[in-house]
């Protein structure tokens, strides 16, 4: 799995290189079983409070966050435009921080950061970008769920300290590593940055636990803060709990920002 994902990395930058702009291989997906887990913690912030059982059926997750070019790419096939059919802005272009610029007519990620995780994707551009590929966001509980599974890991990769081997966080404003370029920090299951580098975006709403998935929280067309998680590159090792909830990150759906990042999910196993 992690040579498929390294080809297909390679693959997309030598795509960009060459000016081809067409579709790259899917990222690989992680199938996981689903089933009850404890969601939350006693021990973290308030808002990771109370744990409680949570049921997930099972599902698919992407290997590593999506990445610029694969972001741009989008931006391209949608018809060239930051604004969907209704109006809601899904790339911030105009933003300093943006690395996806359109040149030539065409959308493109800046030299040196086509495998970099995609940022200043509002919320609607990563909920309109998983779609497209068939997918959709994780919820929070299944994003928690992939990151510290039903053995209530700490970290995604166990309990031991982080450590710069395992992820990517506490270097300061926009210094990203490349999508997946931290092994030793994958879980058991070989998912790849649940920890540092991009917060991420879930498609549930930030209202308090327990989490329940059908009393309003996941209702997509609710203009509300959504829930982030992972921690970044320019945050502590406090944010990499994989029961952080993104707490103190802007968090505003209509708009990008500068160290939120996004990955896809399916449901099943397979297919």
């Amino acid at each position: 799995m992690k040579i498929q994902t390294l080809w297909l990395g390679l693959a997309a930058c030598a795509a960009v290189a060459m000016g081809v702009h067409a579709q790259p291989a899917d990222v690989a997906m992680i199938a996981l079983p689903g089933g009850t887990f404890t969601m939350g913690s006693d021990k973290g912030l308030p808002d990771e409070r109370p744990p409680h059982q949570v049921t997930l059926k099972p599902f698919r997750i992407d290997v590593r966050p999506v990445t610029n070019a694969e972001l741009a790419l989008f931006l391209d096939t949608i018809g060239g435009g930051v604004r969907n059919a209704r109006g809601q802005r899904l790339f911030d272009d105009d933003d300093s921080d943006a690395r996806i610029h359109k040149r030539d007519g065409r959308w493109r990620a800046d030299a040196g950061w086509e495998m970099k995780p995609a940022i200043e994707a509002s919320w609607y551009g990563a909920r309109d970008y998983c779609a497209w590929k068939g997918k959709r966001l994780p919820t929070e509980a299944e994003w928690e769920y992939a990151a510290r599974g039903t053995a209530g890991r700490t970290y995604a990769w166990g309990e031991a300290k982080p450590d710069a081997n395992r992820a990517r966080y506490a270097k300061g404003w926009s210094a990203f590593a490349d999508a997946g370029s931290h092994p030793s920090g994958a879980t058991p299951e070989g998912v790849l940055d649940m920890a540092g580098n991009v917060h991420q975006w879930t498609s549930s709403i930030a209202r308090p636990y327990p989490y329940l998935v059908d009393d309003g929280r996941e209702e997509p067309d609710i203009l509300a803060d959504r829930v982030t998680r992972g921690g970044a590159a320019d945050t502590g090792p406090e944010t990499l709990r994989a029961t952080w909830r993104g707490a103190n990150v802007s968090r505003n759906a209509r708009a990008g920002h500068h160290n939120i990042g996004f990955r896809c999910v399916k449901d099943g196993e397979r297919g």
